[in-house]
């Protein structure tokens, strides 16, 4: 058995975080970006908990996606800051819902709707592939698939991107018809009551 010896912490030893590091580049392997569900505990939340407890608590712990389970604790779809904001809580008051009765799977992206990445194509794929990727698609996270094994096997975020990388990665969510009807029906319900 070796004998080691501990030292005491320097009183200058501030707490490292990963974005301080430049060892990643646009052309590095997507790998070196991804959040391995074997490595780290997948970040998950109730179907049926309340929307706005939901946004209180990714809010608080900065969060911006969650996996959403039912009480089996199987996968069924996401929730991200993105289906928490203001706008979608608007859009379902019009809709006759109480804003404190929604619930996270009032809200959520279910999970016939996502599209994920293969874990076989990590090492193969850099991350500003990915990038344009995402930005085509619209998507701030990406779920990594592995369909050999029937398992979600990580995420990839264009927020962590963007902080590891140390440059701006701006993704507009795509525009449907639906956005664009809400959008041209709200303008035109205040046009016709401007005074």
């Amino acid at each position: 058995m070796k004998n080691i010896h501990l030292v005491s912490l320097d009183s200058n030893a501030h707490l490292v975080q990963p974005e301080e590091f430049n060892d990643i580049l646009l052309t590095s392997s997507v790998r070196t970006i991804f959040t391995d569900f074997k490595k780290h505990q997948p970040l998950v939340i109730e179907v049926d908990t309340l929307a706005s407890d939901a946004l209180f608590l990714m809010q608080k712990s900065h969060v911006h996606l969650q996996l959403v389970v039912d009480h089996n604790n199987e996968f069924i779809g996401t929730i991200s800051q993105h289906e928490l904001n203001e706008q979608q809580f608007l859009i379902q008051q019009k809709k006759g819902f109480d804003r404190y009765q929604l619930t996270v799977g009032d809200l959520m992206v279910n999970r016939e709707n996502i599209k994920g990445l293969h874990y076989r194509l990590l090492d193969l794929i850099s991350i500003g592939d990915l990038i344009e990727s995402l930005k085509k698609e619209g998507m701030q996270h990406c779920l990594v698939t592995d369909p050999e094994n029937k398992q979600i096997r990580g995420v990839i975020s264009a927020r962590d991107i963007s902080r590891r990388l140390h440059i701006p990665v701006d993704i507009q969510s795509p525009q449907t018809f639906v956005n664009i009807f809400e959008a041209v029906n709200d303008t035109h319900h205040h046009q016709q009551y401007a005074f």
